[in-house]
């Protein structure tokens, strides 16, 4: 079964959403340069541990990134680890999904790819490149 991995958030201003979510939930942002020149912000909900990685079972963490027209999301979604990310894109296709942004290699760690869902929702689906330690 797959499972959901993050949630996303994009915004208007990194700033003053980080103040938002920091101040109202607690929780707690780190800023990831992208090679694109852009910020990545993570989000931790919860306890982690030396690798930034969940603690405790129960929660997930998420991240923002500036809004772009160039991207296809442009509110808030989930993202769901999948163990295969080709043979998942085709799935959605064969699901009548749709296909927003071909897989993406992510510094390294990752694939990812967004989709909409027959119901015009978008979601992230992310293959993980490093194998997780849990």
């Amino acid at each position: 079964m797959d499972k959901v991995q993050h949630f996303e958030i994009a915004v208007d201003d990194i700033s003053r959403a980080k103040k938002f979510y920091e101040s109202l939930f607690g929780w707690k942002t780190t800023e990831t340069p992208m090679p694109d020149g852009g910020v990545y912000v993570g989000i931790q909900t919860g306890p982690v541990d030396e690798q930034s990685k969940p603690s405790e079972s129960g929660y997930i963490g998420g991240g923002m990134f500036k809004r772009d027209a160039h991207l296809p999301m442009s509110g808030v979604a989930i993202a769901i680890t999948v163990e295969n990310l080709d043979a998942t894109l085709e799935k959605v296709k064969a699901a009548d999904g749709t296909i927003l942004m071909g897989k993406t290699e992510i510094m390294g760690m990752g694939l990812y790819a967004y989709m909409k869902d027959t119901e015009g929702n978008v979601v992230g689906l992310w293959q993980n490149l490093v194998k997780s330690e849990q």
